[in-house]
């Protein structure tokens, strides 16, 4: 967190009057500033400005260093449910056999279980570069052995010595 997410904290709040909420909950009313400091140092807690946009600002008497732990644990808890979408990477040549094809679309179907994205790689070597219809027909069997699990994010298309296509779970 830094200083200017942080809310404003006793002295530091400049609003003239403010919408007071006492440490059990309880809504005081608008009173002035200095009303609010003198109720939180009566309860050894401190003003924290919980809504500065509103008018007049939401002020609560709290434990500040409290408040604090727990904005940084639910932020925690976020990032923690929070999924990366990683790209995983299967190469092919346009050689492959049959089931060598099966065990890499399995592999794919993994990946895309997982929620990941994949990008299948299909390269040409020496003189292969002359029937890139083959390599056209391996990745439309691996589309139609794809179509109902995934979503074809980037169609076939070549670049340089190999075909990549791209494809994310539905």
């Amino acid at each position: 967190m830094s200083k200017a997410d942080e809310p404003r904290v006793n002295t530091q709040i400049v609003a003239a009057s403010i919408r007071l909420v006492d440490q059990n909950g309880e809504m005081v009313g608008v009173v002035s500033v200095n009303e609010g400091l003198k109720l939180a140092e009566q309860a050894n807690l401190d003003l924290v400005e919980v809504s500065p946009n509103a008018s007049p600002p939401v002020c609560k008497i709290l434990d500040y260093g409290k408040y604090k732990y727990e904005i940084q644990k639910k932020a925690h808890e976020a990032r923690k449910k929070q999924k990366v979408i990683q790209i995983k990477e299967i190469k092919l040549r346009p050689t492959i056999d049959k089931h060598d094809l099966q065990i890499k679309i399995r592999n794919v179907m993994g990946f895309l279980d997982e929620g990941d994205k994949v990008r299948i790689t299909l390269r040409f070597r020496g003189r292969e570069m002359d029937h890139q219809e083959l390599g056209m027909q391996v990745l439309e069997r691996v589309q139609e052995a794809l179509k109902d699990n995934c979503k074809i994010e980037q169609s076939p298309r070549i670049e340089g010595k190999q075909i990549v296509m791209i494809v994310a779970p539905k």
